[in-house]
């Protein structure tokens, strides 16, 4: 059911997360410098897919418009002399956006793909995701046909041509900041951002550079400047972070970093969305250190958070005013177990006047690796 963490106001959340974050950085700095990156425990509860052995490391450890990304501010513009000075404010309507957890477009993991077609997993939901202004989802695998495979128990690579099918389905954006997304190498999950957006999807938290890794993907929907981050704390080396100059991914270990980016993005747009690949696999709720990391985001301007990875469905909360969905489970995925076939549709909604509304759209996945909504309320803050 979903819960609320005690609420603090903004100004006390600030000044404690501050005082932690601090000390919670300067470790997460000396770790960065280091060359080490945590690693989280094996997984209680894997998933084996027939042919395939467990993963040991779990770090490895309606019909909506291609969306246009949001162009600068143009300069206001007075509707006549006594107008002259003030902004014309846009007409914002009523925002629905969803968000969903792991999406495998690898044929060899998901077979269904090959079997049924690229369109047929996404037949259980297009109704739900019509109701939707913006959709987001997780891919899990990396978009490219390039690179050289890496040495981990789990390597996905998505088909190129399924992307088409997932944006005619809904989906607008996907975060590529996870534990898979580099299955092929850095250079080639850079270049899967460029195959996403060619299919007309936009894709978040890689970057050629640390400063595109982190940089807030801005669009417009009902009229609302709507900022868009994505962070991965699951990777299986620091390689795959982006660094200076060096592309990757941004890091979903630092609250501090992440916090940066978040008020970064604040200044940018009406509301800011982050979505975090965290957790550990088979948990049924969050771990301490990603509430924290969840407080310092919020604290620094983040409207609602949405976590992935987990493979398991976690609680919808609210902390600090703000929705956070910890952890969203599988979406269109092999069905493993009737636990990792549990699933839903995070929804949320901003009303013009600002009211928001939270919820999950209960949801599972079906003997072919479909997910579809199970019919049963909507459980909502």
């Amino acid at each position: 059911m979903p819960r609320r963490r005690a609420r603090r106001s903004r100004a006390m959340a600030l000044v404690a997360i501050t005082c932690a974050l601090v000390a919670v950085g300067a470790v997460g700095l000396a770790t960065s410098l280091a060359g080490d990156v945590e690693v989280a425990a094996p997984d209680p509860l894997p998933e084996t897919e027939p042919g395939r052995a467990p993963e040991a490391d779990v770090t490895d450890v309606p019909d909506p418009d291609p969306l246009e990304e949001a162009p600068d501010p143009a300069p206001p513009i007075a509707e006549d002399a006594e107008d002259e000075g003030r902004a014309a404010e846009p007409q914002r309507g009523r925002l629905v956006v969803h968000h969903v957890g792991d999406v495998s477009l690898d044929p060899d993991y998901h077979p269904t793909l090959g079997t049924l077609g690229y369109d047929a997993v996404w037949d259980g939901i297009r109704d739900t995701f019509a109701e939707a202004d913006l959709v987001l989802a997780n891919l899990e695998c990396a978009p490219t046909r390039g690179g050289v495979p890496q040495p981990k128990q789990f390597v996905f690579r998505c088909e190129l041509d399924a992307l088409p099918a997932m944006r005619e389905a809904g989906v607008d954006v996907v975060s590529l900041a996870n534990n898979h997304s580099g299955d092929h190498g850095v250079p080639a999950m850079v270049e899967g951002v460029g195959n996403v957006e060619a299919a007309g999807i936009v894709a978040v938290g890689v970057g050629a550079d640390e400063a595109e890794a982190y940089a807030p993907r801005v669009v417009e929907v009902a009229g609302w400047r709507i900022a868009i981050l994505g962070f991965g704390g699951v990777v299986p080396e620091p390689s795959w972070t982006a660094r200076g100059d060096l592309p990757g991914q941004a890091t979903g270990y630092d609250p501090v970093r992440m916090a940066e980016a978040g008020a970064l993005a604040r200044d940018e747009a009406d509301l800011v969305i982050a979505t975090v690949h965290w957790g550990a696999e088979g948990a049924l709720e969050p771990r301490p250190e990603d509430i924290v990391k969840a407080e310092a985001m919020i604290a620094a301007g983040a409207d609602v958070v949405f976590g992935h990875h987990a493979h398991r469905l976690q609680p919808l909360e609210e902390v600090d005013g703000a929705p956070v969905f910890w952890n969203l489970g599988n979406f269109v995925w092999p069905r493993l177990s009737q636990a990792g076939a549990t699933t839903a549709v995070a929804e949320w909604i901003i009303d013009p006047d600002g009211t928001v509304t939270a919820c999950l759209l209960p949801a599972e996945i079906d003997d072919r690796g479909v997910p579809a909504p199970t019919g049963a309320p909507r459980e909502c803050l």
